[in-house]
């Protein structure tokens, strides 16, 4: 039997973003999705929405079923 995953190269918050730090957030997705480590992407509120920011992702975890990203937040664009 296979695990169904996705491959991501944009982070979309709708919102659930958890600050950790300063510049650190962490982000709970449903389902096992992968995302590139350490490299620019941008971020958005919903996938069709403006760019907020860019970020580079630092730790990927997968567990029951869903994808736990912690990302850093190296530029914003706007704060809506």
């Amino acid at each position: 039997m296979g695990m169904p995953f996705e491959l991501n190269t944009m982070i979309v918050t709708k919102g659930r973003e958890e600050r950790v730090m300063e510049n650190l957030f962490r982000l709970e997705k449903n389902g096992y999705r992968l995302y590139p480590i350490d490299i620019p992407l941008e971020v958005k509120k919903t996938i069709d929405g403006v760019t907020s920011g860019t970020a580079q992702i630092k730790k990927v975890e997968w567990t029951e079923e869903k994808t736990i990203i912690t990302y850093q937040l190296i530029s914003l664009y706007s704060t809506d």
